[in-house]
């Protein structure tokens, strides 16, 4: 594998300048770079019920509880304002694609979606022990070609947790035979505790979960049937089967607790 070069701390500050649109920046490396950036939902319109509930495709959630999901909803937008400058830096340095920035919030009704559906299955379980489950209400994707995809996560995920991120997640799929490819991680912000999720893609991984996305929507429907959620996941290892693995990508592993860098991230982008 090759190492990227330690980054000194002039060019870490140098990277997290240039991140957040003060210098030059390459739009393929750090994603777009626009101030005070609007983020808006992919889907705006919330299935609101009678009586200030929620409902749809069969799941549901009473007035108190779709209140509480849209209070998390609105913490983790303000979180993210000081969590995306890093990730844009971390983009940067490692030289690595920011792929879907616009969608780095997850909407209030897929959050929904989830806090049903877990409360759905485990009888008893509370709104908010399913909120603190959650570690992709502000979710980013990095990628970079296979040859320099093993160097490159070990780069990214390394200055994340210089940078006072806590590690509280590290699922790396590349030594499955079946199934989903690519290392999810997630993260604890310092300055706001919101977690978050940084996914590490190669291009065929990522444009391997963009397709199989609508089987595993339709495969974990309460409705959909045993033998039919089978099939969907059959069509989703398929697809999977067929991305290649990047040298050393099974072997990643998350990053050591490191000294904090010095360098300091501002609150807003």
């Amino acid at each position: 594998m090759t190492a990227l070069r330690p980054l000194t701390r002039a060019l870490t500050g140098a990277a997290l300048a240039a991140a957040l649109g003060l210098g030059a920046a390459h739009p393929a490396a750090a994603g777009p770079v626009t101030p005070r950036t609007t983020v808006v939902s992919n889907d705006a319109l919330h299935r609101t019920a009678p009586g200030g509930g929620w409902n749809q495709d069969g799941l549901h959630l009473d007035a108190a509880d779709n209140a509480a999901v849209d209070a998390y909803a609105a913490r983790a937008r303000t979180a993210e304002r000081s969590i995306s400058p890093q990730i844009r830096a971390a983009a940067r340095l490692s030289h690595a694609e920011l792929v879907g920035f616009d969608q780095r919030l997850k909407s209030p009704d897929s959050l929904k979606r989830k806090v049903a559906t877990w409360m759905g299955e485990e009888r008893g379980r509370t709104v908010g022990q399913s909120l603190s489950r959650i570690n992709d209400a502000v979710r980013f994707t990095l990628q970079w070609p296979g040859k320099r995809y093993t160097a490159g996560v070990t780069a990214a995920s390394a200055l994340l947790s210089s940078w006072g991120n806590d590690s509280t997640k590290w699922s790396n799929t590349w030594q499955r035979r079946t199934g989903y490819k690519a290392v999810n991680s997630g993260w604890r912000a310092p300055r706001s505790g919101q977690l978050f999720e940084v996914q590490f893609h190669t291009p065929e991984s990522k444009a391997a979960q963009l397709e199989t996305h609508k089987l595993y929507e339709e495969q974990r429907l309460p409705g959909t049937s045993p033998e039919r959620a089978r099939e969907l996941q059959e069509q989703q290892n398929a697809l999977f089967a067929a991305v290649p693995v990047p040298p050393g990508a099974d072997r990643l592993t998350a990053p050591e607790p490191r000294r904090r860098a010095p360098a300091t991230v501002p609150a807003t982008v």
